[in-house]
């Protein structure tokens, strides 16, 4: 499956950004997703995941309560809503697509990853 990530920009510290992950190839439906970003100078880390079969999600501590993650099948999109952003959340972010959904926060279980997204936040 090709993966497709948008959205990324520029944005003040309290700020919202969406991201968008367009899905291509194969079947969107039956894959787990995940969000992961990686800031200059530091690993990539998990952001959150939505399960493919009952739609559970999970997040880190860092961005609960702030960042929501849904998809859409019917359009083969996953989507991240960050809200509250902080200058910390500035990163290159990633979509990733999990055949297995065995552990969702373990980014060297993802089988295709997509092309990054910047998102800047200022203080």
């Amino acid at each position: 499956v090709q993966l497709q990530a948008s959205g990324g920009g520029l944005v003040q510290a309290g700020g919202s950004l969406r991201l968008s992950c367009a899905a291509s190839g194969r079947t969107f439906r039956k894959y787990t997703m995940g969000w992961f970003r990686q800031a200059r100078g530091k690993e990539r880390e998990f952001v959150a995941n939505i399960n493919w079969k009952d739609g559970s999600t999970v997040y880190s501590d860092s961005v609960k309560g702030r960042f929501t993650i849904t998809r859409d099948n019917a359009k083969d999109t996953m989507f991240l809503q960050m809200n509250s952003l902080k200058p910390d959340d500035t990163a290159v972010y990633y979509c990733a697509a999990d055949e297995n959904g065995l552990d969702p926060m373990n980014g060297y279980m993802y089988d295709y990853w997509g092309r990054g997204t910047l998102v800047t936040v200022s203080s």
